[in-house]
C-alpha cells in the first residue's frame, strides 16, 4: 500500500475523506488536496486504471485495517487433529467412551485419529487392533469419513477421520420371509 509522494500514478481517482467521489485528478492536485486537509494520500486500489486514491488519516486507516483483519481471524475455526489411542485388547465400555469423546470432537469440526497401540506379543495378533480400529470407523461413519485406509505405522495402527460422514440410509419396507415348505 502506497502513501503520499510513493504513488507513481500520473492520474488518479480521488475519494474524499467522507466517501465521496472527487473524479480523476492529476496526482500533483490530489496530494495538494489531501496536504490542505491535513491528511494523506493513500492508494487504495492500485490495480485499477486508473489507480483508486482516497484522502484519510493514514495511522487511523491502518488501525482500523488491523482491526478488521483481527475480527475475520476470530470467526474462523481452526480444523485440529485430536488423537484417541487405543490397544488391541481395550475393553468394550472404554471403547464406548473413546467412541462418545470421537465423537465430540468431530461434531467439533475437528479431525480425529484413531490409534491402536501394540506391546510386545500384540504385535502377533495385528487382526485384534484392525477389529477395533474399524468398528470404531463404522460407529462413528454418521458424522465422519476416513481420509485413508488404516496403516501400520510402527507399532500403531492409526486411521485419520475428518467430519461429514455418510447419511445413514433409510430403512426400506420390511422384507417378508420366505417360508421353506416341509416335504
Amino acid at each position: 500500500m502506497r502513501i503520499n509522494r510513493e504513488i507513481r500514478a500520473p492520474r488518479v481517482r480521488v475519494i474524499d475523506k467522507e466517501g465521496g467521489q472527487l473524479g480523476i485528478l492529476p496526482l500533483i492536485e490530489a496530494m495538494s488536496r489531501a496536504e490542505q486537509e491535513g491528511l494523506d494520500l493513500v492508494e487504495i486500489a492500485p490495480s485499477a486504471d486508473p489507480p483508486v486514491c482516497k484522502i484519510v488519516d493514514y495511522g487511523k486507516f491502518r488501525y482500523q485495517l488491523t482491526k478488521k483483519e483481527k475480527e475475520s481471524k476470530k470467526s474462523q475455526h481452526q480444523v485440529k487433529v485430536k488423537e484417541v489411542k487405543l490397544k488391541p485388547n481395550t475393553d468394550e465400555h472404554d471403547i464406548q467412551t473413546k467412541l462418545k469423546h470421537a465423537r465430540e470432537f468431530i461434531v467439533k469440526g475437528n479431525k480425529v485419529r484413531i490409534t491402536c497401540v501394540f506391546r510386545g506379543r500384540e504385535m502377533l495378533h495385528p487382526e485384534f487392533g484392525m477389529r477395533i480400529v474399524n468398528k470404531m470407523c463404522e460407529d462413528l461413519s454418521d458424522v465422519a469419513t476416513p481420509e485413508a485406509y488404516p496403516k501400520m505405522l510402527g507399532k500403531a495402527l492409526s486411521v485419520v477421520l475428518a467430519p461429514g460422514g455418510k447419511k445413514k440410509p433409510e430403512k426400506i419396507e420390511k422384507s417378508i420371509p420366505i417360508e421353506k415348505s416341509a416335504g
